[in-house]
């Protein structure tokens, strides 16, 4: 195959496509969005794996199991928070005899560049006993699903793959290997059903083997090709261990550190490294990287993870420096500047730290502009919903005082409510728990408690909020933003059409009376706020559906019908 230039998250996607794979399951959600994006466009333009978005991160995850156990190979995506949401199964799994190889594929997002919190997925490949693959580049991605795949297999594990935002989103050249080497997809052949019965006394047969396979599987890191070790005995003072996107900035300064060091250590060259690229810990390599050196360095990506386990193989003679100690910041990405700090190289007078610097005179120029916060799209139908959800608010405060009314959000686009200009919601925790909060609020004595959620959030994981607050006759306002779309992640659709919704409610136990579904546009603000006061005076549950399409998701659809009339007409 020719060369191609590839997202790291593209890159990932193409490689499992080679790599033999089956089916991708997943749930939207930036930095990971665009791995199913591909494999689904392969799904449906080239007759490719199966590969289908589903309703949340624990769904994706069971029916990649299921695939599985049938013997085929499978992938799940997701972002950083949403393997919160697949831990029941993601832990559980690490007891399974993994018949088809299975990859989690995690893309975490140092500096929350989208996200409401900086997690590190290696601390749950740990927790878990599970190999964990690392990239560097968008080549690496690429290649280390084959290998990803084996491994599951032959130690009957699930696989976790770890992107970070900086490399799922930026592209570079790939060089795919030839297509007579493109892996077949796996017959279907079903596991032995014991290896996936979790009853207590399987289970703690399962758990002794996954304990006992943790000495091959870290043989297995400590040879791995992807786990990089470089010795330099002369260098007695110091070595350094990089991890992901850190073995990239410390090249980057690579050329500058060597003139350091000839400056400094006559003859005696660069420090020892170990780049590792996968969990375990190589612990030989570590060791073997450690002999006879004062200190080491650890530049890695996300939490200090590696810095954090290196305490427990090292002798206590070794001093480790990283993010604990304060060479490299705690919090957001790393980049080449602070690792060059860490490395005792001088900063870089570049046109950025000049013009753009603290005290230069573009800063200062702009210092007194006003900024501009996101914002939702024009024409976004949340506006008019906010809208309508601050002049109820309004109302109901003068009535009954603002600590007797309360609005609560969730993960999305309509997350946008808490800024200005609307500043409309006082809470945003996580996906689904605005319905919750509700409850819990109304049931510790708010008068007007109110959940605001979207549609495919709703489907997600705000349901189970629901049918606990119907349970309860709990006495909760539920405001369902239905856009038709899964918006905020690039336009997906949603599990369930918008005209399904109504159905789906009142199965779910919502009094038909008290199921509002509600046009939103600047011409219904003062009913719709009507509408909301009225039903939140209701003690009971009441929902309201406030309904317009994504304006981006009805440009996207009128496109895709007159293409395809074109070629109707063609």
């Amino acid at each position: 195959m020719s060369d191609l230039v590839l997202l790291g998250d593209e890159a990932l996607a193409l490689g499992a496509l080679h790599a033999g794979l089956s089916a991708g399951y997943g749930y939207p959600g930036t930095p990971s969005t665009e791995i199913m994006e591909y494999l689904i466009e392969n799904y449906k333009n080239n007759n490719g794996p199966l590969a289908q978005w589903c309703s949340n991160e624990k769904t994706a995850y069971e029916a990649a199991l299921g695939a599985s156990f049938a013997g085929k190979r499978s992938i799940i995506t997701m972002k950083h928070v949403g393997l919160n949401v697949a831990a029941d199964p993601f832990m559980n799994s690490s007891l399974l005899g993994i018949k088809g190889g299975l990859i989690i594929v995690v893309a975490d997002d140092p500096s929350m560049h989208s996200s409401q919190g900086e997690q590190d997925s290696r601390f749950y490949a740990d927790y878990a006993m599970i190999p964990c693959f690392e990239p560097t580049t968008q080549q690496e991605a690429y290649e280390m699903v084959f290998e990803a795949f084996e491994v599951s297999e032959k130690y009957h594990v699930p696989v976790m793959m770890r992107m970070v935002t900086r490399l799922a989103h930026s592209r570079a050249v790939v060089h795919p290997i030839a297509k007579e080497k493109f892996i077949p997809e796996n017959k279907t052949s079903k596991a032995n059903g014991n290896d996936w019965m979790l009853l207590p006394a399987l289970a703690r047969r399962n758990y002794d083997k996954m304990l006992a396979k943790q000495v091959d599987l870290t043989y297995w890191s400590d040879n791995c090709q992807w786990n990089k070790l470089e010795l330099n005995p002369k260098r007695t003072d110091i070595a350094i261990i990089t991890s992901g996107l850190g073995r990239n900035y410390y090249l980057e300064n690579l050329e500058d550190y060597k003139t350091l060091c000839e400056a400094r250590f006559e003859g005696k060259g660069l420090p020892s490294t170990l780049h590792i690229g996968t969990l375990p810990l190589p612990t030989e390599s570590i060791k073997k990287l450690a002999k006879n050196v004062e200190q080491i360095l650890i530049i890695e990506e996300g939490m200090p993870f590696v810095e954090k386990q290196l305490r427990s193989v090292l002798p206590q003679n070794v001093k480790v420096i990283g993010k604990y100690s304060g060479e490299l910041p705690r919090a957001g990405e790393l980049n080449p500047d602070n690792v060059r700090s860490a490395l005792g190289l001088p900063q870089i007078k570049s046109v950025a730290t000049e013009y753009l610097g603290k005290n230069s005179p573009l800063s200062q120029m702009c210092e007194n502009l006003a900024g501009r916060p996101p914002q939702l799209c024009k024409g976004c139908p949340h506006a008019d919903s906010y809208t309508a959800i601050n002049l109820a608010v309004k109302s109901m405060a003068e009535k009954d005082g603002e600590e007797n009314v309360a609005v609560m959000a969730d993960i999305g686009c309509y997350a946008l409510g808490a800024v200005p200009p609307y500043k409309a919601v006082e809470s945003i925790v996580c996906m689904g728990a605005s319905i919750g909060m509700a409850r819990g609020a109304a049931l510790a004595g708010i008068k007007n408690a109110i959940g605001v959620i979207g549609d495919s959030t709703f489907l997600h994981s705000g349901m189970t909020n629901l049918v606990d607050a119907i349970s309860s006759k709990s006495p909760i306002t539920a405001i369902i933003l239905d856009n038709s779309i899964v918006a905020m992640t690039g336009c997906q659709q949603t599990i369930l059409p918008s005209s399904k919704l109504e159905s789906l409610l009142l199965g779910l136990g919502v009094e038909k009376e008290h199921l509002r579904v509600l046009a939103t546009n600047p011409n219904t603000h003062e009913e719709n706020a009507r509408i909301i006061e009225e039903e939140c005076n209701y003690r009971g549950v009441s929902v309201i559906v406030m309904v317009r399409e994504c304006l981006e998701a009805f440009r996207l659809r009128t496109k895709a019908e007159k293409l395809a009339q074109m070629k109707k007409e063609n």
